[in-house]
């Protein structure tokens, strides 16, 4: 892959060229000291991927990051000296379409980084795998289907790459006493689950929460899929984590969720697919429509990335396909309607 780096700190960069360096497939296509020489430096020559620190001189990540996804849109992963002291930027950053984020390799004796650069190397590694399947240019706007006039008491929610803002603007609008369970599987290491629902509390009125094994899922509660095993239903109310499939790149897996929620879901389901990179959540999506549920993608011209909503409309996944800012009002007319 052909890599970007933007950090200010000659150290820091130096200890990513280190960490690259010791993967032959890898190479340094520039270096950035900020954020508005990375805006350039994407104008200019447009890398497979991009490191990008959060707080930087003249332009932060933050900021960067939305300048680049909406002018020359490619894989972005922050890297930062410390996640925990970024909380916010971080989701911030998401929201623009970041995929993921990382802390600074430490340099190891003789400044050799390679040592502690296993955390980063492994996600760009799976960036690599994704960026194949997504990607972040797309082309084709579908067409909406019609809709299912029915609400399900369980919403099932699915999002990666631009995923924390895209979920947190639909939630804002979602009144407390919502008669639905929710459940969401966003794409995002499980250190951030706890630093994710903190974030979106702020942005609800429903009650969010990690998913235990165990949980049984209550109306007005959002539920936030929070290890690297797949979260499923394991009965009509039962929450739980399961290892398998072990083979899937996708850890939550959007697709095993939705799956197990059209086999053990008593009732109406309504499935959302929001924006994200890859395919993970189309195969699901179809499998809920096929049962009869209603099934949303979010549209191209608010997706952050029109990767995987883009693949659920290729395989006619989802009865409708609509812009963010109209699928809460969508789910709470169809409540409405069924009450």
């Amino acid at each position: 892959m052909r890599i970007g780096i933007v950090n200010d700190l000659p150290i820091a960069v130096e200890v990513l060229r280190r960490a690259l360096g010791s993967v032959p497939e890898h190479q340094v296509a520039w270096i950035a000291s900020n954020g508005r020489e990375a805006v350039s430096a994407c104008r200019r020559d447009l890398p497979d991927l991009v490191l990008m620190d959060i707080t930087m001189p003249e332009m932060d990540g933050v900021e960067a990051t939305r300048r680049i996804m909406a002018e020359t849109p490619c894989p972005i992963l922050l890297v930062t000296a410390s996640i925990d002291a970024n909380v916010p930027g971080v989701y911030e950053a998401m929201g623009f379409g970041a995929l993921d984020a990382v802390d600074m390799p430490s340099a190891g004796p003789g400044g050799a980084a390679s040592i502690q650069s296993g955390p980063l190397l492994a996600k760009i590694a799976m960036i690599g795998k994704l960026s194949k399947d997504s990607p972040m240019a797309p082309r084709i706007r579908p067409t909406a289907r019609p809709a299912r006039a029915a609400a399900g008491s369980l919403i099932a929610i699915g999002a990666s790459a631009g995923g924390p803002a895209a979920v947190a603007a639909l939630l804002a609008t979602i009144p407390a006493d919502f008669p639905a369970a929710f459940v969401l599987v966003q794409h995002v290491d499980p250190q951030f689950v706890p630093g994710l629902t903190t974030w979106l509390g702020a942005h609800s009125g429903l009650s969010i929460r990690s998913a235990e094994e165990g949980d049984h899922l209550e109306p007005g509660t959002v539920f936030v899929a929070a290890t690297a095993d797949h979260l499923v239903l394991k009965s009509t109310s039962e929450l739980g984590y399961t290892a398998e499939p072990r083979d899937y790149v996708y850890r939550p897996s959007i697709d095993v969720f939705f799956e197990s929620a059209a086999r053990w879901w008593p009732g109406d389901v309504t499935g959302v697919l929001l924006t994200g990179m890859g395919r993970d959540g189309a195969k699901g999506l179809k499998t809920l429509r096929d049962k009869g549920h209603l099934t949303i993608a979010q549209d191209k011209g608010t997706s952050a990335v029109y990767g995987m909503p883009k693949a659920a409309a290729a395989i006619g996944a989802a009865v409708e396909i609509l812009p963010l800012p109209s699928i809460a009002p969508r789910l709470i007319e169809l409540s409405e309607r069924s009450h």
